[in-house]
């Protein structure tokens, strides 16, 4: 009779805490959150291509979607709708979304890295500098039809240049953060008044053409534009979460405290401000100035997920490109059928909502 050993019974697991329950109720929670604010994108871009003096449907949005994406043929009835919505209103919300969330995304950076809820993409001088190079372009050209993409250079050179002299500067010379802030206020000024002078002494054309420019739009856009603007921002969002915690451990414990937990605090903060600036200046160089989104959306973000920079990054780009979606959509129907610029219309609304968030949540700025 072959003899049996008795196996220790396996030991019990111990029971989760309370404090494991809660932490994971609440990832559940982010996740339901990122998942509504996904959906709620995808019907706010289906219905914003619906907006505009030309009657279209949703119905005419999917089939168009539809035979785009996987072929097949336009009656002449629908021929003119089709064109109507693959060649101006899909380029329009899809630039105005993708704008939004870059400059969203932006905004997180710069407030987590700076520590001060309160600064923007353009707090650097991104903004006027790149005004100024599109404004100069515009006034060396004079009289002669540019090409488009001339302009967008202009703004995009000497955006980046403004940029990397700020940010070399601030690490040859190891300035604090607010002496960084108070350089980025200096050439903000400086570059503000080089606009104004070009202004000054521009013709009446030129002078319409650069004051255009500044007002921030995504009337025109083409496939191109989506392309470039569009690119950028889904490389830098997957590449800022793979920093998340980097910058969780700068943005709420300090440097000193980040440096303790092995965080290479220099170069994290310049590699994620350059790509910050980045970021700001292509769409700056596409649409022109649109300065409020990267200062409200990250805040109405974070009423809505949390500080956790895991989570805020990714619903802050939701934010902010719903934010300007909205605000494209009422710049086309507030006077329809003339078109509002969206970086009108979208100061207009952020700033009441920015103000709301002052009054009503103190915490919003902690």
């Amino acid at each position: 009779m072959t003899a049996t050993l008795d196996r220790p019974a396996p030991a019990p697991e111990a029971p989760e805490s309370s404090s494991a329950r809660t932490a994971r109720r609440r990832g559940t929670r982010k996740l339901l959150i990122l998942a509504a604010g996904s959906v709620l994108s995808a019907i706010c871009l289906a219905v914003a291509v619906t907006i505009g003096t030309a009657g279209v449907a949703i119905g005419d949005v999917l089939h168009s979607l539809r035979v785009s994406l996987f072929g097949g043929t336009i009656s002449a009835d629908f021929a003119s709708t089709y064109a109507v919505i693959t060649q101006l209103r899909l380029p329009r919300v899809l630039l105005a979304f993708t704008a939004g969330a870059a400059l969203s995304v932006s905004g997180v950076l710069m407030q987590g890295l700076l520590r001060n809820p309160l600064v923007s993409p353009f707090t650097l001088g991104v903004s006027p500098a790149a005004a100024f190079g599109a404004a100069l372009v515009i006034t060396l050209a004079g009289t002669q039809q540019l090409p488009a993409w001339a302009t967008i250079v202009g703004a995009m050179v000497m955006a980046l240049v403004v940029s990397a002299v700020v940010l070399g500067i601030a690490t040859a010379r190891r300035m604090a953060v607010a002496t960084l802030l108070l350089l980025g206020i200096a050439m903000t000024q400086i570059f503000e008044a080089l606009t104004s002078a070009l202004q000054f002494t521009a013709n009446e054309n030129t002078l319409q053409a650069i004051i255009r420019w500044t007002f921030g739009s995504v009337n025109d856009a083409l496939w191109s534009d989506v392309l470039i603007v569009g690119s950028v921002t889904v490389i830098a969002i997957p590449l800022t979460l793979f920093f998340s915690k980097d910058l969780n451990a700068i943005a709420f414990a300090g440097d000193d405290a980040a440096r303790s937990f092995g965080v290479a605090v220099g170069p994290v903060r310049v590699g994620l401000i350059a790509l910050a600036v980045t970021l700001a200046a292509v769409v700056v160089s596409f649409c022109g100035i649109i300065g409020f989104v990267g200062l409200v959306g990250p805040h109405i973000a974070r009423l809505a997920i949390g500080a956790d920079h895991r989570h805020l990054l990714p619903f802050a780009a939701l934010s902010g490109g719903l934010l300007l979606l909205v605000a494209d959509a009422v710049g086309r129907t507030v006077i329809a059928p003339a078109v509002v610029p969206v970086g009108i219309v979208v100061a207009f609304i952020g700033g009441p909502v920015f103000i709301y968030l002052i009054l009503t949540r103190r915490n919003t700025l902690k």
